[in-house]
């Protein structure tokens, strides 16, 4: 991505503090939750330990280096990670699911738009606070870190996408490359195996990389730079651009229906979607409302005011 346009969209309207130098800041404002009270009722849990284990994950996330560009402090990816700690079968072994939000604010207003959300139920890993992880991308390594660093790639692929067409390419290797490593060297397989979960990490990347959501990837870029962007300025151009990437969708979706990116794209955006075209033409909420309930049948009864 050219880290030129992202700047210009986020900083711009902070006059004074785009003429001042470029801090050289690490790329995630990432906030981990960490919920362990499911774990309290089943047996002796050592808060520290559990603070201990928050704060490496809030820490790899946020200071690891991902990336070659340089962000700026109003620059930073904002992303929410919610894990719930669900069981603890030995000591320092862990499962639980998890929750990976990731957002962007909207140019010229106060709005943040959700980018992407993801719901892992296969997130099992080993942590003591006495034993190091280690981190390497091209050898897997250790459980938790590896799912990180695969949030982190997931994250960067949605933002990139979103400033420029197929930006986050890069990402979409790297998390691939991570998905392959951890496939063949894992003990959890169900979160990185094909023949797994339909909804695990595998399936996520498969669907990211795949041709056939190519489409889908760079309308990201025509609903967020080209739609969302300009809504201050020219609301029916945004309106347009929804259009524009809800056919697009649609067309995929008929190559590939269920696809796990496009139901967690519909599980993120469709109060959005839904407020954006309420304000249309007719006819533009009768088109909305068509895609939307074949598309997203489940919220239905949200969309059906557009046909009204």
């Amino acid at each position: 991505m050219e880290r030129s346009i992202k700047a210009f969209v986020l900083i711009i309207p902070l006059l004074f503090a785009a003429l001042a130098p470029r801090a050289h800041a690490q790329e995630f404002q990432f906030t981990v939750n960490l919920n362990y009270e499911q774990l309290v009722a089943q047996q002796k849990t050592d808060p520290q330990s559990m603070s201990q284990l928050q704060t490496y994950m809030n820490d790899f996330l946020n200071n690891t280096r991902w990336t070659n560009d340089q962000f700026g402090k109003d620059e930073k990816i904002k992303c929410k990670l919610n894990v719930n700690l669900t069981r603890s079968p030995q000591q320092g072994n862990y499962e639980a699911n998890a929750q990976l939000i990731v957002s962007r604010p909207v140019y010229g207003s106060t709005y943040e738009t959700v980018l992407f959300t993801y719901v892992d139920k296969n997130f099992a890993f080993t942590y003591l606070p006495s034993t190091q992880l280690y981190f390497n991308e091209n050898s897997y390594t250790e459980e938790l870190p590896y799912i990180l660093a695969f949030y982190a790639n997931i994250a960067l692929i949605f933002d990139y996408d979103s400033f420029s067409k197929l930006g986050g390419s890069p990402y979409v290797q790297k998390a691939f490359n991570l998905v392959n490593l951890a496939r063949n060297s894992s003990p959890n397989k169900r979160g990185w195996d094909s023949n797994a979960d339909s909804k695990n990490r595998y399936w996520l990347i498969e669907n990211l990389q795949s041709q056939q959501f190519t489409p889908f990837r760079e309308g990201l870029y025509k609903y967020y730079r080209q739609g969302l962007d300009v809504a201050t300025q020219n609301p029916a151009e945004t309106r347009a651009k929804v259009l524009e990437f809800l056919n697009t969708v649609r067309d995929v979706n008929q190559m590939r229906p269920a696809s796990l990116v496009i139901n967690s794209f519909f599980d993120a955006k469709s109060d959005e979607l839904y407020k954006i075209m309420i304000e249309g033409l007719p006819e533009q909420r009768a088109e909305a409302y068509a895609l939307l309930v074949s598309l997203d049948p489940a919220k239905t009864q949200l969309y059906q005011r557009l046909s009204m």
